[in-house]
């Protein structure tokens, strides 16, 4: 009977850290992870006998995000470093939590996507601005700075724009036709009469954009 959980409060202790939460928490979401089988009932736990916590040997460093996603299925993933999400990455996978573990799979592979890189430089594209008509129809330029660059006019239809700043550029009569423009930053930029249409803007910051007579169709 010493595995039994007498109370649905739990105080969990890992190595200097302490955290309260509840058995249903640690047994809802992921019922067949590791943290669901040792609350069970049916494991003997390792307890402090003065204060009654539950000690854990592991690292309790990112063990908030673990219960955050628990409670309420959502973790700050694509906020956390490269270093933070490989160290999540290695809790989820020892604590069984399939579905968290999907999750920072689903963003590291988004990562490798938008770290393609770009077919042209900063540098290039202000070589092509100078001539009379600029198109770059279809070109991959994922990533680039191009803020405060005057590019009115140009072409930028089926092109690959994902993450690209064009904060405080003037993009007036731009055409952004069909463009995978995923997180793409227009923070103060002139895009009065660009045509939008079908373009995906996915996490598109558009703060204080001037997008008087554009055209946004398909959005």
């Amino acid at each position: 009977m010493d595995g039994v959980i007498k109370s649905n409060t739990l105080s969990l202790y890992f190595g200097g850290k302490k955290f309260c939460t509840t058995v249903e928490t640690l047994t809802h979401r992921e019922p067949r992870s590791m943290l669901a089988a040792m609350f069970s009932g049916r494991h003997t736990l390792c307890k402090d006998s003065e204060k009654g916590y539950v000690f854990i040997d592991r690292d309790g460093k990112h063990f908030r995000h673990i219960l955050n996603w628990l409670r309420d299925g959502v973790a700050p993933i694509p906020k956390l470093s490269d270093l933070e999400r490989s160290e999540l990455l290695q809790e989820a996978e020892y604590y069984r939590l399939l579905g968290l573990v999907d999750e920072i799979n689903e963003v590291l592979n988004r990562k490798k996507d938008e770290e393609v890189e770009s077919e042209l430089t900063r540098t290039d594209i202000i070589k092509c601005i100078q001539s009379e008509k600029v198109r770059l129809r279809g070109v991959n330029l994922s990533g680039l700075d191009l803020s405060k660059l005057d590019l009115s006019g140009v072409d930028f239809s089926f092109a690959c724009l994902k993450n690209v700043n064009f904060s405080c550029a003037n993009l007036y009569r731009a055409k952004f036709q069909e463009v995978d423009a995923e997180n793409i930053l227009f923070h103060n930029a002139t895009l009065s009469y660009c045509e939008f249409t079908r373009a995906k803007l996915r996490g598109a910051s558009l703060e204080a954009a001037n997008l008087s007579c554009a055209n946004l169709q398909g959005q």
